[in-house]
């Protein structure tokens, strides 16, 4: 699954920056994952990082976009093949 980060984010701007996808950004008003983008770090890392760093336990797995580990793998391939270089 994408992950989402709920109402209980309190904007420390930790996550943002150990998305190795860019897939989080500041919102309106808390912090927002892309769920195009969001591979729980499959491809980068063993765990999900914005989830290690996050002081305040908010970002859980987004129940409107399941996905397994091989789809987000996927997900990955596919966004590495469109990344710039």
């Amino acid at each position: 699954m994408a992950l989402m980060i709920t109402d209980e984010c309190i904007n420390c701007d930790v996550c943002e920056p150990e998305c190795p996808n860019q897939a989080i950004a500041l919102g309106l008003e808390i912090y927002q994952i892309d769920p195009h983008k969001c591979t729980e770090c499959v491809g980068h890392f063993d765990t999900p990082q914005c989830v290690q760093v996050c002081p305040v336990a908010c970002i859980p797995a987004d129940p409107q976009h399941p996905e397994d580990r091989a789809t987000l793998w996927q997900k990955f391939q596919r966004l590495r093949a469109t990344a710039p270089t």
